[in-house]
């Protein structure tokens, strides 16, 4: 059953998301071969995310958290508080290649999630669509633009555009600037992201 098991924390995990989910995994006492059989996902491709010589993209994540029984919160390691100062975002790991996310809500706060992706140019969520356990997903970009790919339509956003669609929504987005400057996107989910989803 999904949530008995205790993830490792932060200082157990280390640094990059492939050795938090190597921790994660001996933790369940799993193989390679049997989280391989149960996310769909190839031995050799693991163990290179587990090197931290590939990053997952957010379906694959996605697809790696529901077979190890774990919340894709797991990764967020903000610091319990109402307040996020803006010098001092906590880094987060979601998948994807080429940006940098950050979680600007409390880790504990379950009504509305808030995360800030940086995006170079070409970088995003992967190829494979994905869906995340969230009843809305709204999204802000702050600078450049962004191309989503949403229930077999692109959309593309530039600068003060929003989008709002549920949840369940099979998506992916790339940043595709010109100037190759990144895209700044905020991003608001309610509830918060809990059990993890393969979509």
């Amino acid at each position: 059953m999904a949530g008995t098991h205790k993830a490792p924390t932060g200082e157990q995990r280390g640094e990059g998301i492939g050795a938090q989910l190597k921790a994660i995994r001996l933790s369940r006492r799993k193989t390679l071969a049997e989280l391989a059989e149960r996310s769909g996902l190839t031995k050799g491709y693991l163990s290179k995310v587990e090197r931290d010589q590939v990053n997952p993209s957010v379906a694959s994540l996605m697809r790696l958290c529901e077979a190890l029984e774990v919340s894709v919160s797991t990764f967020f390691a903000a610091a319990a508080g109402e307040v996020v100062r803006h010098d001092a975002y906590p880094s987060i790991r979601f998948g994807g290649e080429g940006m940098r996310e950050y979680l600007l809500t409390p880790e504990g706060e379950r009504r509305v999630q808030a995360i800030l992706s940086v995006i170079g140019p070409g970088g995003g969520s992967g190829d494979e669509p994905y869906v995340l356990p969230t009843g809305v997903e709204f999204v802000f970009v702050l600078e450049g633009r962004l191309r989503v790919a949403l229930a077999g339509e692109e959309i593309t956003l530039e600068t003060g555009d929003a989008l709002t669609f549920a949840g369940d929504t099979a998506h992916t987005f790339t940043s595709v600037t010109d100037d190759g400057s990144p895209t700044r996107v905020l991003w608001v989910l309610a509830p918060a992201l809990t059990t993890p989803k393969t979509g």
